[in-house]
């Protein structure tokens, strides 16, 4: 057991406290009550049984204290009555248990995060080298004396990095090639896993329809192939079903292509027309509701609850759309957005007998039972050729209009008799003409621009069948007219994509980024054809009408 003083020094207490004297009763005292609180502890405690609560140690030495008196050696104001001070907690840990004063900690222990030396880069690493350059001595490879303190001193690397730098670059002479400064820090840490081409290629497609199927395949961790996808190093692919083509097909899609190409820029400059005197027109159902909507809710939201009669029968309306390529100014500003208009085939319908839902004679939206050419013609005439009127900017004056349409058997041709009486209108000559077979990527609507209007109706969220004919014209009417001038760039594009595959339609969509080349400004308003696929498409019509 440590001594009394050194427990003093210990604690921070010296002999000159107190009353200034270090009497033998002093330390008596201390021995007394030392002796007395081991008593105490033997004869109150004694021998305690499983589960039983101790006794608090303090009050126990306190209780003691207050039954010993003090001796008349202390006469420093202390009474007769005052208890003895204990210098611990006896239910308290003990000291190592605590963490150390920031007071005894020295100024290196403190201070013991040094600020790191920036990594060094490229451009420094050959800025230093300059600098050794032009302080190395004439016809030598050494430094100058002193060289490498003043570079330590003006850039704050150490010698040893100086030294390296220097050391490579004559590596780099003697080998006679040019100096390479890049760093390696990219190599160092964990590599990363590799998966090459043929290991992906391998696998049947029925192996890799999902990350952890492709992870079991590749004996990987789910999470490694994530990251790949992430680094697109692997490619997800949402592969659509296409409508068969046949040779015939093939002919006539690529007489099509080139049938759109300026015939005094072939075949030194194959270039597409401007297409501003073409109107697409085409048919689309738009459903009420979506069997499935995706929305963002905020935390503890209860959750939308739709109702339907059935989810197999959704009401919905068929419209027919028509749109013309948009006009710009010279400043950028849209002249004219290229809409003609959005036609539903319904008819207003009275209500034969009363319900709990309206009265009899109510007025009611109905969709046409049967959308077949008498439809359509009428639709034409009676709705398209009005807005075509009204719409179509005046300052280009009289021309001829090509109306493209698909091979519905609902369309009517140009020789049909009651057409014929209404093509020709306050100087417009409207022809009707037909797009490809099986070709949806040659008409504009079908291109993209249904499906904008399909995002933007859908967001409205419709509640009867009323609304939803007023929420496609809603969105018909929002979408910008940059993302419809945007759908007949891409149409150019296919256009290309027809002729490089020789007609066939097993190519991807192509993105030629716009908006970047709008920006540049080198977003061109008719798109170029490659010249060779030009060529090649035309010596296979002319073989394929050589031999029929």
């Amino acid at each position: 057991m440590a001594s009394d003083q050194e427990e003093d020094e210990f604690l921070g207490f010296s002999d000159d406290e107190g009353d200034g004297t270090n009497s033998d009763s002093d330390y008596d005292d201390d021995e007394a009550t030392q002796n007395a609180v081991s008593e105490v502890n033997a004869h109150q405690i004694g021998d305690f049984e499983q589960n039983q609560q101790l006794p608090d140690l303090n009050e126990v030495g306190q209780e003691y204290a207050q039954e010993c008196e003090v001796g008349p050696q202390h006469t420093s104001g202390i009474s007769d009555n005052h208890s003895v001070p204990f210098l611990f907690d006896l239910n308290m840990p003990t000291q190592q248990e605590f963490p150390p004063s920031p007071i005894h900690q020295t100024e290196t222990e403190q201070n013991h995060h040094k600020p790191r030396t920036p990594r060094i880069n490229n451009e420094l690493r050959l800025e230093i080298l300059l600098f050794l350059l032009l302080r190395k001595e004439k016809h030598s490879d050494e430094l100058i004396h002193g060289t490498n303190r003043q570079a330590v001193i003006k850039f704050g690397y150490t010698r040893k990095t100086i030294r390296l730098i220097w050391q490579r670059a004559l590596a780099h002479k003697a080998a006679m090639d040019s100096y390479f400064y890049d760093s390696k820090y990219h190599n160092c840490g964990r590599k990363r896993i590799q998966v090459t081409y043929e290991s992906i290629a391998s696998i049947a497609m029925g192996d890799r329809t999902t990350i952890i199927d492709l992870a079991r395949m590749l004996n990987l961790s789910p999470t490694t192939v994530w990251r790949m996808v992430k680094r697109k190093q692997i490619k997800p692919h949402s592969s659509p079903l296409n409508p068969g083509i046949s040779e015939e097909c093939k002919m006539a899609r690529m007489k099509w292509v080139l049938g759109l190409l300026m015939d005094y820029s072939i075949p030194n400059d194959p270039t597409y027309y401007s297409m501003y005197d073409f109107i697409h027109i085409d048919e689309k159902w738009f459903y009420l509701t979506q069997k499935s909507q995706r929305v963002y809710l905020a935390n503890n939201e209860p959750f939308p609850h739709r109702k339907g009669k059935s989810r197999t029968k959704i009401p919905k309306f068929m419209f027919m759309a028509a749109v013309a390529r948009p006009r710009w100014g010279q400043d950028g500003q849209c002249e004219w957005d290229g809409k003609l208009g959005i036609f539903p085939f319904t008819d207003a319908v009275a209500a034969k007998r009363t319900s709990k839902n309206r009265v009899k004679g109510t007025i009611e939206t109905k969709p046409i039972k049967s959308v077949n050419q008498i439809a359509t013609r009428a639709m034409l005439i009676n709705y398209l050729i009005p807005s075509i009127k009204e719409k179509w900017p005046p300052h280009e004056g009289e021309r001829v209009i090509y109306i493209i349409q698909d091979n519905a058997k609902a369309h009517i041709l140009q020789n049909d008799q009651e057409w014929q009486q209404h093509y020709k209108q306050d100087g417009f000559t409207l022809i009707l003409t037909q797009q490809p077979a099986n070709s949806p990527d040659c008409n504009i609507l079908d291109l993209g621009f249904f499906r904008s209007i399909q995002s933007l109706m859908h967001k409205k969220m419709p509640k009867t069948v009323e609304d939803l004919s007023g929420a496609v014209t809603e969105a018909y009417n929002e979408l910008h007219a940059k993302t419809l001038s945007n759908v007949w760039m891409s149409l150019q594009y296919v256009g290309n994509e027809i002729l490089k595959h020789k007609g066939d339609n097993d190519y991807q969509l192509p993105h030629n980024k716009k908006k970047i080349l709008e920006d540049e400004g080198n977003l061109p308003e008719q798109v170029k054809a490659p010249r060779w696929a030009v060529n090649e498409c035309k010596q296979l019509v002319d073989e394929w009408r050589a031999n029929q």
